[in-house]
């Protein structure tokens, strides 16, 4: 796998982002780019003078159809504050087309398709959406960059051109404005008991071969342990998280964030499941259970078996992320082991280098896409002026995650907030009454990303353990992803049929070689498996829509 140190790629983005912008930017026009889209008589409750840094206010009372996803942990309300404060500030209200999370893949993709979705559809991926975007029913927001100057400020100043021009479709366009991060924000890796590693003696591993040895330490201070090490996130595919977070060390994709199955070599794209880094990523965690140090089931049992397995004492690591850890130590003083310590660890290195995947090391999350439709409204200007100030603005982004100064949170001279005294969200405020998400409907995934964008937003709510985190990780390398795999219909077709067998044969393997319950030395065996579902085709269909082969 070809590697780019992330720092490197955002300075020479930067560098060449001027001719970028020109040729991809709606405003291309004479430079040769997409022409700018007419939009006269489409003005109606537009601002004149909007821009960057421009407190949006619709000039006359508007409202936009939202497509919202209900989320079972803070039920809709249509009296929250954030719908009163848009209303009365911003003069925009909505016509509500709620659909609840548990259907939401399955309904948004049938509204989309029907024609019948509302003009703003947030908390989507491009791949979400990425088949649905031939028949007419998505507006190709990049013919319209012009009217999003917040959105188009963050990807010139945090060098995200090249991994935007990823997303685009064989038509050239794309179809969703993703949420936007200035650094990456991962989450999972490994949560080891603290107390018990300093008794040893033990620092944090730097590598995963060092890991190896200190769960053996551990099992032998420890002879009560029958494994020191077990996993969760397994009900999808073997102990998913992990995988991904290891994946980038081995030179590869995995769990999560296996994706489209295919990894970037720095000329071409290969199989994933087929790979040399795939096959030593599975060797070491197969050495791990045929050496005693993880615990079988922790390719397929649930999560909470899981949890408490660590919270009572009968195993010493357990994959987390920067919030399940809080859950653990509540699961400790619950089960009386109020003594234990718990830490995150950064990732450790692998044979591949100090390396985040592509995917973890990504600066781009959910975001949002218009309806097609949307385009014929008379008031489509301010539509999208409303969108790049919530979705992309400094003071936007502010408002969805944090509320409204004064209610909800107060901010001092330096510019720290601080939760209002009745208000709580992620025992940043423990025994408040209210909650950020649930009572007043801020921090809400429907209108900001989880954590927000900017970098001071998104440790704004986080521990300092987590914001250490954060930057240890962000040390690492990451993974060059490659050029953006852009398929038309009859590829995309032909493809996701191979995709999808292939993509099954692997997780089965995947499972079955850490375990042992199939050898590695049948590894052979198994490629020859992936040949006859169709691997070699599937990868030229892959290269050949990448632009690398004919």
């Amino acid at each position: 796998m070809r590697i780019t140190r992330s720092k490197a790629v955002a300075a020479t983005a930067a560098a060449a982002l001027v001719a970028t912008l020109a040729a991809c930017s709606s405003g291309g026009g004479e430079d040769g780019g997409e022409p700018a889209a007419d939009l006269s008589g489409k003005s109606t409750g537009a601002m004149e003078d909007y821009d960057v840094g421009t407190s949006f206010k619709a000039t006359e009372p508007l409202t936009f159809g939202l497509m919202y996803r209900d989320h079972p942990n803070y039920p809709f309300q249509a009296d929250w504050s954030v719908f009163q404060h848009l209303k009365e500030d911003r003069n925009v209200s909505f016509e509500f087309q709620s659909v609840p999370l548990a259907d939401w893949q399955q309904k948004r993709s049938l509204l989309i398709s029907s024609g019948e979705a509302a003009d703003i559809i947030p908390s989507t991926y491009v791949a979400d959406v990425e088949t649905l975007t031939s028949g007419g029913a998505l507006l190709p927001v990049s013919d319209y960059l012009d009217y999003l100057p917040n959105f188009m400020d963050k990807v010139e100043k945090w060098g995200l051109q090249e991994e935007l021009d990823r997303t685009r479709s064989a038509d050239g366009k794309f179809y969703v404005l993703p949420g936007l991060l200035e650094q990456p924000k991962p989450s999972y890796s490994i949560a080891i008991r603290a107390d018990w590693w300093e008794e040893a003696g033990l620092e944090d591993p730097k590598t995963w071969d060092e890991f190896t040895e200190q769960l053996e330490i551990i099992k032998e201070r420890h002879p009560e342990l029958e494994y020191p090490y077990t996993e969760r996130w397994s009900i999808n595919g073997p102990m998913e998280a992990t995988l991904q977070a290891a994946a980038g060390n081995f030179g590869t994709e995995a769990g999560w964030g296996y994706g489209d199955g295919v990894t970037w070599t720095g000329s071409e794209y290969e199989y994933t499941g087929a790979s040399e880094g795939y096959r030593e990523l599975l060797t070491y965690f197969h050495d791990l259970v045929d050496k005693g140090l993880l615990d079988p089931e922790g390719l397929t049992q649930e999560d909470d078996p899981a949890i408490a397995k660590l919270t009572t004492g009968k195993v010493a690591a357990l994959g987390v992320n920067d919030q399940e850890i809080v859950r653990y130590r509540t699961g400790f003083e619950e089960a009386g082991n109020k003594d234990a310590e718990i830490r995150q660890i950064v990732v450790p290195a692998g044979p591949a280098g100090n390396i985040m995947d592509a995917t973890t090391g990504g600066q781009f999350e959910s975001g949002v896409a218009l309806s097609a439709k949307a385009a014929e409204r008379d008031d489509f200007v301010a539509l999208l002026q409303f969108v790049d100030w919530l979705y992309y603005s400094d003071e936007g982004l502010e408002f969805a995650k944090w509320g409204v100064e004064g209610e909800t949170y107060t901010k001092d001279a330096s510019g720290t907030r601080t939760l209002a005294d009745d208000v709580d969200w992620g025992s940043l405020n423990p025994g408040a009454p209210k909650l950020l998400n649930t009572d007043f409907g801020y921090y809400n995934g429907v209108f900001s990303l989880a954590h927000g964008s900017t970098t001071d937003l998104v440790q704004s709510t986080l521990r300092q353990e987590v914001i250490d985190f954060h930057a240890g990780m962000n040390e690492k390398e990451v993974a060059e992803q490659g050029p953006g795999v852009a398929m038309d219909e009859m590829q995309r077709e032909e493809s996701s049929l191979l995709q999808t067998n292939l993509e099954d044969i692997v997780m089965t393997a995947t499972a079955q070689f850490i375990l042992g319950d199939r050898p590695l030395s049948e590894w052979d065996a198994y490629v020859a498996e992936l040949e006859g579902a169709g691997m070699d085709r599937y990868v030229e269909l892959v290269n050949q829509a990448a632009g690398v082969t004919e």
